[in-house]
């Protein structure tokens, strides 16, 4: 089944107040044309899944289409400091940050994933982050009794993620790290993908290499050259500086849209 689609009709499918979980990891192969995507169509009130964001989490806050955030790290990486959009929405109330570490983000994907309501985590036991994240809990192992910390399943209603290549049918490839989106991929009701190239319908079944992600799994699919700009893509190009410095200097979200139309230019 032919999946292609534009990515105004793929983010048109994800809905006001969705769980929604990002793949890529801080300012490397994340999603962030179809970010940019939901950003035009004033998408609101989506509960995000990341476990280490950077610039797609910051604009979509500055943009004003978040009501939570589920993650174990947001930032810009060294080079560009904190995500100060995000910062700031957090600081006055408008998004609610559910802190996690980045490794019970992950356990509670994998308990989306497995179709459990909440994974056993060791550690956690004296940690501030139970004081502020109501995903947490203790429960005992039924065969020791050890007390373990738990938390809460995370099962997104779409992941989104961006890769190298896929072809019409939703079969997508990773190439380099693949960091948390197979594991999203696995959790989440149905998937986007957006792709660098979209490849022949054979090109799979002709390669040793097999696909990251299975078509059935997916029900949108994108070309998006520079899917990932300004950040990086692996094996296809590096962070745009100069474009990640003036989306960082950004004051509201009307000059967001307006550097978005230059963005499509591009």
């Amino acid at each position: 089944m032919d999946k292609l689609c534009s990515m105004r009709e793929a983010a048109a499918s994800v809905q006001d107040g969705a769980l929604i979980a990002l793949g890529g990891n801080t300012l490397n192969r994340a999603p962030m044309e179809a970010v940019l995507e939901l950003i035009r169509l004033r998408k609101q009130h989506l509960r995000l899944i990341k476990t280490a964001g950077g610039l797609d989490v910051d604009l979509l806050a500055l943009g004003g289409c978040l009501d939570s955030v589920d993650a174990g790290f947001i930032s810009l990486e060294t080079e560009y400091g904190l995500a100060q959009h995000y910062r700031r929405a957090v600081q006055a109330g408008q998004v609610i940050a559910n802190e996690h570490a980045c490794y019970t983000v992950i356990s509670a994907l994998r308990a989306g994933a497995y179709g459990i309501p909440f994974m056993p985590v060791r550690g956690l036991q004296i940690s501030d982050l139970r004081k502020v994240n109501d995903y947490f809990a203790d429960v005992a192992d039924p065969f020791g009794g050890e007390k373990l910390a738990a938390v809460k399943a995370l099962r997104p209603d779409v992941a989104v993620i961006h890769v190298q290549k896929a072809d019409a049918c939703g079969n997508a490839l990773i190439e380099g790290p693949k960091y948390d989106d197979v594991l999203m991929t696995r959790a989440a009701k149905r998937v986007i993908v957006t792709a660098e190239a979209i490849v022949d319908d054979g090109w799979f079944s002709r390669n040793e290499v097999k696909a990251d992600v299975p078509h059935f799994m997916v029900s949108h699919v994108v070309r998006a050259r520079m899917g990932a700009f300004p950040g990086s893509c692996f094996g296809a190009y590096e962070p745009d500086e100069q474009m990640i410095r003036r989306y960082t200097g950004l004051e509201n979200a009307v000059q967001l849209r307006e550097l978005i139309g230059e963005v499509e230019k591009v």
